[in-house]
């Protein structure tokens, strides 16, 4: 083999080899930036995940949020609707109870009342308390009532009925209508019926 040749060989060999070892490092190289990309792909995944869930929580926290608000507006305003609906009710039963104020009915009551007091009077001094509107029927109750109670007008109005007072017994049999009423707007109130209605105790 002339010197040439073997120059020519010599050549040929580094020539292969640097491209074999440079194939190979384009290879390595490749292989690591495939690598790189996929973990940083994954890791961009993750976050984006990471951001959607965070996303999603704050949506849900807002709605949330936004939903208790509402529904406090919402009771505060059937609670107002409640009230206003409660002072009509209760109107109507005061102009219903003056109107029966007028009747006959009512004379019956009042001397129920007187009777019942003086049971529980028994021999004890007792003092019945007339609404001062019931001023014109003080002389034919007191008549019915006889001898053993004193039956007055009261100073203050109190709706109608009867307040009996047994001073030796610090009692005090409160019949009257604003007492009636006050008990009753006391323990009132409105229930949701399931349907859309409301139903009231």
């Amino acid at each position: 083999m002339t010197t040439e040749e073997k120059l020519q060989h010599f050549l040929e060999f580094c020539m292969e080899d640097s491209r074999a070892r440079s194939a190979k490092m384009l290879d390595d190289c490749t292989a690591a930036l495939e690598q790189a990309f996929e973990e940083h792909k994954a890791e961009a995944e993750h976050r984006a995940e990471m951001q959607i869930q965070i996303e999603k929580d704050r949506i849900k926290r807002d709605i949330n949020k936004q939903l208790a608000v509402d529904q406090l507006k919402i009771r505060r305003r059937l609670s107002r609707k409640q009230e206003e609906l409660k002072d009509m009710l209760f109107v109507e039963l005061k102009n219903r109870l003056a109107a029966f104020m007028e009747t006959a009915q009512y004379q019956r009551l009042l001397e129920r009342q007187i009777r019942r007091a003086r049971e529980v009077a028994g021999d004890d001094e007792l003092i019945i308390y007339m609404d001062p509107t019931d001023s014109d029927k003080l002389q034919r109750i007191a008549l019915h009532q006889g001898e053993g109670v004193d039956i007055r007008l009261s100073q203050y109005s109190f709706g109608g009925g009867t307040r009996a007072v047994i001073p030796s017994k610090n009692i005090l049999i409160d019949n009257s209508f604003d007492a009636l009423i006050a008990g009753e707007k006391r323990h009132f109130s409105f229930h949701l019926n399931g349907k859309g209605g409301q139903g009231h105790d």
